[in-house]
């Protein structure tokens, strides 16, 4: 399993609107990403200069990506 890339909530929220995620809204120092098409997913992505290693592989389960796949839209 390859190493997870130390990224930004800015880069994350890029990577994810490349397969299908738009900005539904933001409160505080998150941001609320929903998924265009069915099944209608919603992320929670934290603004922060750099996401924690579980809080990433988490966001990543739950856009439905592999470890692999989410480094190659970054």
């Amino acid at each position: 399993m390859p190493k997870l890339p130390v990224v930004s909530g800015v880069e994350v929220a890029k990577a994810l609107a490349k397969i299908g995620y738009e900005v539904d809204h933001q409160t505080g120092s998150h941001l609320i990403l929903r998924q265009k098409e069915y099944p209608h997913r919603r992320i929670t992505v934290p603004m922060h200069r750099e996401i924690a290693k579980g809080t990433l592989r988490a966001i990543i389960r739950q856009a439905g990506l592999t470890v692999e796949e989410f480094i190659e839209l970054v």
